[in-house]
């Protein structure tokens, strides 16, 4: 793959996931409110799933490497998931003396981030 194509895919798909990842947040803002991080959780969830089943996909032949780890690994879940804001939300609650749910929240997103990632491996094996 050329590299000005490269960064095209990886382009395409950030966007993609970007938008997603956006679509996402507000929704579980809707839904329930600014009291926790729902939308960070659920985009890491998400996000460790299918870059699970990706791994998983490539590891066995199963999609050619070169497209589908730029576009979908690197590009759309690299730009969907967002261990960044996981970060500096856990500080907020943190600094606000919301101590439960600090770690509730850095329980959570290690927890299902990782369940997702295995469940998602397990399901490409059969």
């Amino acid at each position: 793959m050329q590299s000005l194509t490269v960064y095209l895919f990886i382009a395409i798909g950030g966007a993609c996931g970007a938008c997603l990842r956006y679509f996402i947040s507000q929704l579980m803002l809707q839904w329930f409110g600014k009291g926790f991080p729902f939308g960070t959780l659920l985009v890491n969830v998400i996000g460790s799933f299918l870059l699970g089943f990706l791994y998983a996909l490539l590891e066995h032949g199963q999609l050619e490497a070169a497209l589908w780890r730029t576009t979908a690994g690197v590009g759309f879940l690299g730009a969907l998931t967002t261990f960044s804001t996981f970060s500096v939300d856990t500080i907020m609650l943190f600094q606000q003396g919301l101590w439960i749910k600090a770690g509730l929240n850095i329980f959570l997103n290690i927890t299902c981030c990782l369940c997702a990632a295995w469940l998602a491996t397990q399901l490409v094996k059969g």
